[in-house]
């Protein structure tokens, strides 16, 4: 059964950066897409960015572009969320999943979630 634990989320100040983790245990990490969503509270769970493990595929939601990178490193089945410039905004509980569809980038593309950890952006 896969596993995934995020890591890297807490309090920050408008202007920092975040560096978020996803550890995937109990799978093949090079046969699934590997996705970061974020739900901010009465609002609903929105796409952030993704890529395979070859780094051949790769989307970022585009408002997020230029401030927002995506990475991983297979030797450590680890997937990665950089944000910089954040703003109040991002504050939102971020998740990591996986999918078997290419390019997915819709939530219900995706079969598994982490528990997510939150991250809150103060102004």
């Amino acid at each position: 059964q896969v596993k995934l634990v995020e890591s890297g989320g807490g309090l920050v100040q408008a202007g920092d950066s975040i560096h978020l983790a996803c550890v995937v245990s109990g799978g093949d990490f090079r046969s699934i897409y590997w996705g970061w969503f974020r739900q901010a509270p009465g609002m609903e769970r929105e796409f952030v960015a993704a890529k395979d493990w070859s780094g051949q595929w790769e989307s970022i939601r585009d408002h997020l572009l230029g401030r927002t990178a995506v990475s991983s490193d297979n030797a450590k089945a680890t997937v990665y969320l950089q944000m910089t410039g954040l703003t109040t905004e991002d504050t939102a509980v971020y998740y990591c999943a996986g999918s078997s569809i290419m390019g997915a980038t819709q939530a219900p593309q995706y079969e598994i979630w982490g528990h997510g950890t939150q991250v809150t952006v103060s102004s």
